[in-house]
């Protein structure tokens, strides 16, 4: 394997320190993209109007600084097949260089802000966060 795709495909950098002959790792630092993939299921009784305006809580999170990526729609009218979920309201995909900085996301006033602010018209909503490497 060359040198330059076993360090990109690494799964993680360690900072070092040298004291004496000795090498001590200090820090580990995730380097790992982090896709960031929900499912939100808006409440039935919500008007069409409210349905697109739910666009601006997606609008919100796009404000967060750590955000490398962060696209978002409706369900595609697809083919009904037995593996196709076309149930959900939108959909979200967003995408973190690293957990560090999605860990930083999670917890950011603008990402708080916006649950808060729109959390009630959702009745269930479903995160799946993967490694992309």
């Amino acid at each position: 394997m060359k040198r330059r795709n076993f360090i990109k495909g690494a799964a993680t950098v360690a900072s070092v320190s040298l004291i004496g002959n000795n090498v001590i790792a200090t820090e580990h630092i995730d380097t790992e993209e982090i896709t960031h993939y929900v499912l939100f299921w808006l409440k039935k009784e919500l008007s069409e109007k409210q349905i697109k305006d739910f666009s601006a809580f997606f609008e919100q999170l796009k404000a967060i600084p750590v955000v490398k990526t962060l696209r978002y729609g409706r369900p595609a009218k697809t083919n009904a097949r037995e593996v196709v979920d076309n149930s959900f309201s939108y959909n979200l995909v967003a995408t973190f260089k690293n957990l560090q900085d999605i860990n930083v996301y999670e917890t950011h006033p603008i990402h708080l802000d916006a649950i808060k602010k729109y959390s009630h018209l959702w009745e269930k909503v479903v995160v799946h966060d993967s490694v992309i490497g």
